[in-house]
């Protein structure tokens, strides 16, 4: 349930935030059957309210009027928080709300219990898990602790890290007990691809974005990320990059890629080698030296 205070305006000077009068209706429960409200998100006409196993579009001073037809409308009400519709499908937020992130209109969270990632956008909720990562996340939620999301807002990117407390899980199953290493990630969401177009290195402890800039704090020190020309290198740690192509299972099938860009330095050469039968060699100039 929610429960609100008295009205607060800085040009009148009234504040009653401090005021809750029980004789008034103050109050707003929703069904106890979703699970407990885990994040609040305040638009321009609702409140959207986020449960375990539900997200709630509460209207703010607006209620839903029924005609016959079993069509709506949205009328003007005296009631702060006015009538409460769920956002059509089965997903919640579970206990994860540091995996919220919004964006203009659109909003990203997870739902651990159910290994899905979701939009919350003017369409309602759309599980963008299943852009061909669906058998991921159904298999990586509900191994890690702490789901971060946040919103890169240079590149427009929904950046969703995948810690985990305690990296070594004993897992036992029958008379067999294994030891499972979960590494710590960061998965990329990007709106223009509408796909999950790279994984990442840097772990933040925490992400946002301010004036069109993303930020980061790892070990309590703030990093500005898009500035360095040095590539692959957050918090000090330089690592490779590494491209693992899908392409089509039909081998019998002409590929045709519309867009295949490389940006980087030179690619690693091999120093040539003698045939040891016939004693030639490639006849290539370019790789005499490593």
């Amino acid at each position: 349930g929610l429960i609100f205070s008295g009205l607060y305006n800085s040009t009148s000077g009234v504040n009653n935030l401090n005021q809750f009068i029980q004789a008034e209706k103050i109050t707003k429960d929703v069904n106890p059957t979703f699970g407990s409200i885990q994040k609040l998100y305040s638009r321009t006409k609702d409140l959207v309210t986020f449960c375990e196993d539900k997200v709630l579009q509460i209207f703010v001073d607006r209620d839903l009027l029924f005609n016959a037809e079993g069509q709506t409308q949205l009328l003007t009400s005296n009631r702060f928080l006015g009538t409460t519709q769920p956002f059509a499908g089965n997903f919640g937020i579970s206990t994860n709300p540091e995996s919220f992130a919004a964006e203009s209109f659109r909003a990203y969270f997870t739902d651990k219990q159910r290994g899905a990632v979701l939009r919350l956008s003017r369409d309602g909720l759309t599980p963008i898990s299943d852009a061909g990562m669906t058998d991921y996340f159904r298999d990586k939620l509900p191994n890690y602790d702490v789901l971060y999301g946040s919103y890169d807002a240079y590149k427009g990117d929904y950046n969703l890290t995948l810690k985990q407390k305690n990296t070594n899980n004993n897992s036992t199953r029958g008379a067999l007990t294994r030891s499972v290493v979960l590494e710590d990630t960061t998965v990329t969401y990007n709106e223009t691809a509408k796909g999950w177009v790279s994984f990442k290195s840097f772990i933040p402890e925490i992400a946002l974005s301010s004036v069109k800039q993303y930020y980061s704090f790892d070990k309590g020190q703030s990093y500005k990320h898009h500035v360095n020309n040095i590539r692959n290198t957050f918090y000090g740690d330089f690592l490779d990059s590494s491209i693992t192509p899908i392409l089509n299972m039909q081998p019998e099938l002409v590929k045709h890629f519309n867009t295949l860009n490389y940006e980087g330095t030179q690619s690693k050469v091999d120093i040539f080698t003698t045939d040891p039968i016939t004693g030639l060699t490639d006849g290539q100039y370019y790789n005499l030296q490593t």
